[in-house]
């Protein structure tokens, strides 16, 4: 689906692989992956397991991005956001994005998502809102260091990544709530 594609006005980039053991591509989000911190039954807030390979040469760290831009607001929402992970590491495990980011790598760091926590906030479409989708992002940088502060917002980062990105990778996982829920 094209509409509302956040890539979309971008400049193309060259991409590579990335997969998931939580979630395929174009497929809903476990239970897991909603949001038990907005009500959702069953949701942990967990971030999914994600794989990648095929990144060029030259690339010195990555960053980690999910964003749904179908929610309900004039400009979607950040549900993650991972900058300088180290260009040797190349899989994150599901739960990595917790309040401790204890499954990522040293020297990388959460932003705060537009809930305002520096974690993984799972997907809570509104009940009845329709199909949301959570474009799952891995970009290969070409620096160590991206420079966003951590107290920088997920669009800053998105802003700084622009012009130092050499590939993308990207997986689409989506979530529904029916109106009687």
């Amino acid at each position: 689906m094209s509409q509302n594609n956040p890539f979309a006005r971008l400049p193309e980039v060259p991409s590579f692989t990335v997969t998931s053991t939580t979630v395929e591509d174009g497929g809903p989000f476990p239970a897991a992956q909603m949001s038990g911190a907005f009500g959702v039954p069953g949701g942990q807030d967990a971030s999914p397991q994600l794989s990648w390979s095929g990144a060029p040469e030259g690339t010195k760290s990555y960053a980690v991005t999910v964003y749904d831009p179908d929610a309900p607001t004039q400009s979607g929402f950040w549900h993650w956001s991972v900058a300088n992970i180290p260009a040797d590491v190349t899989s994150l495990p599901e739960g990595a994005g917790d309040e401790t980011g204890s499954g990522l790598p040293a020297g990388a760091y959460q932003l705060a998502n537009d809930a305002g926590a520096a974690h993984f906030i799972g997907a809570a479409p509104p009940a009845g809102h329709g199909q949301h989708r959570y474009f799952i992002a891995v970009h290969a940088l070409d620096t160590e260091d991206i420079g966003v502060p951590a107290e920088g917002t997920p669009a800053f980062l998105g802003f700084t990544i622009s012009s130092h990105i050499l590939a993308r990778a990207v997986l689409v996982a989506t979530a529904e709530i029916p109106a009687d829920s």
